[in-house]
């Protein structure tokens, strides 16, 4: 299925498998990513999020399917940082080297100048702290560090995995912001993340996983749509009579703990129209949608690898 069906996809995963053992970590996945919108990437731990980024960049050998970027793989990719640049694990870089040699042998392996190293360095706000060594830095710094590299050549495409780990609120405000502007200005963002709100900030599109095997890729409102739908949301000082009334009608009620009715299986008009006949006043009416997190848990339920309890009383 394809994500950003008006675009022609710069990433294209085919049948991707990936197997540790007896476990199938990435099961026969497909997927396409386009240009001009912030793709998300999302899928419950251990669904095969990671496996699946380090399959399109080669660093894991597939056991079966193929990835291309702009129908090339990775590796026939020339200076591949100013093709892709990407961002899995903020921790690699040795403690001992300073940020901005770190990011100097970069550009050099791909012919870059140290005049982006500083244009880089400024943009992550890094320059202050650029001579210092790494082991010295925070996590929301080493992430700062590692968007700078996968920003280094200026690549057409993005592949950021939990870019936002560790970043203050203003940090992943910074990130929110650049991800849309570059998607603004045609580049093409794939992005992982369990921070499901920012995703439905930032994201226009969804490539959602389970236990490696593809759920859905589709836009965002489609995606909550199609596993969390829509409900009325109401208030009345009659909320008991209403209630019953609406259900007489057909309708599910339930109540969210704070007074309001949620009740699916009519839309707004008709709730107004069958209070107004049954003489019961209303404080509020209006069609509220699910939440990307509400779809998410929805359609996950069943592939959760890991599920913890509540305690109760």
């Amino acid at each position: 299925m394809d994500v950003g069906r008006r675009r022609r996809p710069v990433i294209s995963a085919r049948n991707l498998t990936k197997r540790f053992g007896s476990r199938v970590a990435v099961d026969d996945l497909t997927f396409d990513v386009a240009p001009g919108v912030v793709t998300g990437f999302l899928g419950p731990n251990g669904s095969g999020k990671s496996t699946t980024m380090r399959l399109l960049l080669e660093l894991d050998r597939a056991d079966g399917g193929s990835a291309t970027f702009d129908g090339q793989r990775y590796g026939a990719l020339e200076r591949p940082l100013t093709r892709v640049g990407s961002l899995l694990d903020a921790t690699y870089v040795h403690p001992s080297r300073s940020a901005a040699n770190h990011l100097r042998w970069l550009a050099t392996s791909n012919g870059l100048t140290a005049g982006r190293v500083d244009e880089v360095l400024a943009m992550v706000g890094l320059t202050d702290v650029a001579g210092q060594g790494v082991g010295r830095f925070s996590l929301g710094m080493r992430q700062r560090l590692g968007i700078a590299a996968a920003l280094l050549g200026d690549p057409a495409t993005l592949l950021l995995d939990e870019p936002a780990n560790g970043l203050d609120p203003e940090g992943i405000q910074w990130v929110r912001n650049l991800l849309t502007y570059l998607a603004g200005h045609g580049r093409t963002i794939f992005v992982s993340s369990h921070l499901l709100a920012e995703m439905a900030l930032i994201a226009d599109a969804l490539v959602v996983i389970g236990r490696g095997r593809l759920i859905a890729a589709c836009s965002v409102p489609e995606f909550i749509a199609r596993f969390a739908g829509g409900f009325v949301s109401v208030r009345s000082p009659s909320a008991e009579a209403l209630a019953g009334v609406l259900r007489r009608q057909g309708a599910a009620v339930e109540t969210d703990g704070e007074g309001a009715l949620h009740v699916t299986g009519i839309d707004a008009a008709a709730v107004g129209e069958l209070a107004a006949a049954n003489g019961v006043v209303l404080h509020e009416l209006a069609n509220c949608s699910a939440s990307l997190e509400e779809a998410f848990l929805e359609v996950t339920r069943s592939d959760q690898e890991f599920a913890g309890e509540v305690p109760r009383g």
